[in-house]
């Protein structure tokens, strides 16, 4: 499935169609380039999940965690860009922070990968214009639930 993200407005809406259907255990893989908007969808989903605070970017701290009721349900924002080899996510405990929680993964190809989780939905975003579009590929546990 293909989304066109024309704008600002666009995105944080495709942002909250993904956060009205988010459940324990998603796993939401945000692929693109360097200033895709990987982040800023990570940004529209955390806000739509009820954190009505700052959302920094985790390029630093690679791991920003939320929990209710500052949201609607345990968060994990990794930023994986950094990782130089996906062994290092084992150092950062990432499945003691996942459990029982969504985690949204920017970079994910630099932790290895999740496309092979049946609750990943991989999102690649490009940059198409002055906007960008979001090219969606469900693992079996999504199939269905944005239709």
């Amino acid at each position: 499935m293909i989304v066109d993200l024309p704008d600002l407005a666009a995105m944080e809406a495709f942002g909250r169609r993904i956060a009205g259907h988010l459940l324990p255990g998603d796993v939401l893989a945000l692929s693109g380039g360097l200033g895709a908007g990987k982040t800023t969808l990570a940004r529209a989903i955390i806000g739509a999940l009820g954190h009505g605070g700052d959302v920094p970017s985790p390029t630093f701290t690679l791991i920003e965690t939320y929990d209710p009721p500052a949201v609607r349900l345990p968060l994990v924002h990794a930023d994986f860009y950094r990782l130089e080899h996906p062994r290092e996510v084992e150092e950062l405990g990432l499945d003691d922070y996942r459990q029982g929680a969504v985690l949204i993964a920017e970079w994910p190809e630099n932790a290895g990968g999740f496309a092979q989780e049946p609750a990943c939905l991989a999102i690649t975003l490009e940059i198409a214009g002055t906007g960008r579009k979001a090219i969606v590929e469900p693992g079996a546990d999504w199939v269905g639930r944005l239709a």
